[in-house]
């Protein structure tokens, strides 16, 4: 029986194109896609992966604690 994890992944739009996608719970999870979608897929598998090698390893699995607040900065 498959276990489901939960996390949050931040885009970020390349200057070049394309996206950076990265997981803030998985440090040093990060991939990228020249789409939303591509980089969707990407971050989904990467994650996959990221957890596969954990647990292999017997490594405990971040749990997430992260929050997200939108701020807005007047200059």
């Amino acid at each position: 029986m498959k276990t489901t994890y939960n996390y949050t992944v931040i885009f970020e739009r390349e200057a070049e194109g394309g996206y950076h996608v990265f997981c803030p719970a998985l440090k040093g999870c990060h991939s990228q896609g020249e789409t939303y979608e591509d980089a969707l897929v990407n971050i989904t598998e990467a994650i996959e992966l990221f957890i596969e090698s954990l647990l292999a390893d017997n490594e405990p699995i971040p749990f997430e604690d992260v929050i997200i607040k939108p701020l807005r900065v007047a200059v």
